[in-house]
């Protein structure tokens, strides 16, 4: 029930919509009621013209009400009946509409909002969390677990509401015409559930393990997709093929499981149903034949209890749905209550600007069990240009990344004009932040949109003179709608190093004092990277830049260069210094240019 609760935590901005289907669903099952009731004065009075015969006590107002039924003419009722039958099924029609409307509608509300709040969680949460989970598992919380909870508003909650009023009114009904053969007749009721108890509990479980296949699924597609080059160039569309299919065998498997167990409940219950059924209609007919109940009445008593046994298989199949969208809850909230591991500080500074220094000290980091960085102390001074070199998994990347806190330290300080970087507005920090990463990761929008994703506002001369400055603007014009070109998804529709232009010129544009260029030149052309390197020079005027370079041909002018290695300082120095000390950045340098 706590997790039924919780999932209905998602429907409380809409209680009051809510209530509304409730009456709606209220009335609905009135009429039901109401609509079967007619059995009684149609088969006593209307076909056989005989009395209708009650064998429990009525109240005063339902005796005189039975009186006149039984004191009208046949021919006088049944004109009765055919309007009351017209108007009665007018309302249950339009009741029925709007309690289906208003679930509907409030089903797609919860999905928007879950996949918003969703949306806005993963966006809050820090990088640590995507290096433990995968782009298609967060992709199938968003998709496949909020479509199970969205059958469970609008399609379980409506049936759970409407059937359990079903069968209240219908169990009423037979208690009232004839309490001892309802007494028996309700003893099967126990029988039933029991195995919608047991089957639920299974569901669940196996819910949980399907959508968790779903998510793995997702991950197996956009992995094949995004590196559909590589699984071509090394001619493994069989192995993918063969990966695939094993998923979504097991998806078979589980989905098989789930809907054997989900159909027996049908056959079970019917049969259980069919005995109360039988018993009641030999019962019954004993009674009717010695005249102690009309036809008509007891067809009311049986017709009822007939009646709910839909609503009781309904509501099995409802609890399979629920327990199916509980594990989907179960998965969502573990998303919307993860906290991030970077948090704005309680009393966030504001960062505006940028004049003396960034510092360093005794910095450790380390992912897991792994140490990435160890007491690293380091000062770069306004203005300067500070290039990380050091051989692959040293740490170089993870450095940078502590600046606009895309991870914090497990020890140590950094500092930006003596202020730990902790104390700072998050966003007013990374205002002061310009990326260009190894990997560029460009959008499925136009070029124009892509170079001013970090300035929305920019006009198309900012953007222009931006793309010129990167040396971008020649090949952005001759592309067929130039500026307006979609380049597709990361950017498939240029080559590497266009992409590799398009994020220097967006970092350009937003114009930040701290620059990080992550191997921002790998992709270039020789020809492409000394335009490029020309115009990253001149950008150490009034900023500082943190270049990170596997090729150190590119760094020779940086104002000092760090050596990493095994996540410490080894070395510093300019160029030339670094050379005569003979130490790893000269072993480095010189199997590069044998090279």
């Amino acid at each position: 029930m706590k997790d039924y609760l919780k999932l209905l935590k998602f429907v409380r901005p809409y209680y009051g919509l809510f209530a509304i289907a409730i009456v709606c669903m209220g009335f609905s099952a009135i009429f039901d009621g109401v609509s079967l009731a007619m059995i009684v004065p149609l088969a006593d009075k209307v076909l056989t013209n005989k009395k209708i015969i009650i064998p429990a006590k009525l109240p005063d107002f339902l005796a005189s009400f039975v009186d006149k039924v039984n004191n009208t003419p046949p021919e006088v009722l049944l004109s009765y009946m055919v309007v009351s039958v017209l108007v009665l099924f007018f309302l249950k029609g339009v009741f029925g509409f709007f309690q289906s409307y208003f679930m509907s509608d409030i089903g797609q509300r919860v999905v928007r909002d879950i996949k918003s709040k969703l949306y806005t969680k993963i966006q809050s949460l820090s990088l640590s969390y995507f290096t433990h989970k995968r782009g298609g598992e967060l992709m199938s919380r968003i998709n496949n677990d909020v479509r199970l909870v969205e059958n469970a508003v609008s399609y379980g909650s409506t049936d759970l509401i409407y059937q359990s009023l079903q069968v209240v009114i219908f169990a009423i009904v037979i208690f009232f015409i004839y309490f001892k053969m309802a007494l028996v007749s309700i003893i099967f009721v126990p029988l039933i559930s029991l195995p919608i108890i047991k089957v639920g509990k299974v569901l669940r479980k196996l819910s949980k393990r399907t959508q968790e296949n779903a998510a793995d699924t997702n991950s197996l597609l956009y992995e094949t997709i995004m590196g559909a080059r590589i699984v071509k160039a090394f001619n493994m569309e069989e192995h993918e093929i063969s990966k695939f299919n094993k998923v979504n065998m097991d998806y078979y498997k589980l989905s098989m499981k789930s809907i054997k167990r989900t159909l027996l409940l049908n056959p079970v219950t019917e049969f259980l149903g069919c005995i109360a059924g039988v018993l009641v209609f030999f019962w019954g007919g004993r009674e009717v034949i010695a005249g102690k109940i009309s036809f008509g009445v007891f067809g009311l008593f049986l017709g009822s209890l007939l009646s709910l046994i839909r609503p009781l298989k309904k509501l099995s199949q409802v609890n399979a749905l629920n327990q199916q969208a509980m594990a989907a809850s179960e998965r969502i909230h573990e998303v919307l209550e993860t906290e991030p591991s970077v948090k704005e500080p309680l009393v966030p500074k504001n960062l505006t600007g940028f004049k003396q220094s960034i510092r360093f000290k005794d910095v450790w980091f380390s992912y897991a069990d792994t140490k990435i960085l160890k007491g690293i102390n380091l000062e770069v001074d306004y203005g300067q240009m500070l290039a990380i070199v050091g051989p692959s998994g040293t740490g170089k990347s993870t450095l940078v990344d502590l600046i606009p806190r895309f991870y914090d330290p497990q020890k140590g300080n950094v500092f930006i004009d003596g202020v730990d970087v902790r104390e700072f507005d998050l966003k007013s920090l990374r205002n002061q932040v310009g990326i260009v990463n190894q990997e560029t990761m460009l959008f499925n929008d136009t070029i124009r949109a892509n170079i001013a994703y970090g300035k929305l506002d920019a006009t198309d001369k900012e953007v222009e003179e931006a793309a010129r400055r990167a040396y971008a603007h020649d090949f952005i014009s001759k592309c067929p709608q130039g500026y307006n070109t979609i380049i597709g998804d990361r950017g498939v529709k240029i080559s590497g190093g266009e992409r590799q232009r398009i994020a220097i010129a967006r970092a350009l544009l937003k114009n930040a004092p701290i620059l990080i260029l992550d191997e921002a030149t790998s992709q270039l052309d020789s020809t492409s990277e000394r335009i490029v390197q020309d115009a990253l020079d001149s950008l150490v005027t009034g900023r500082t830049v943190f270049v990170i370079a596997h090729r150190l041909s590119t760094v020779r002018n940086a104002a000092r260069i760090v050596v990493l290695d095994k996540g410490e300082i080894v070395e510093q120095g300019t160029h030339s210094q670094l050379l005569e000390k003979k130490g790893l950045y000269k072993r480095l340098y010189d199997a590069q240019e044998i090279q």
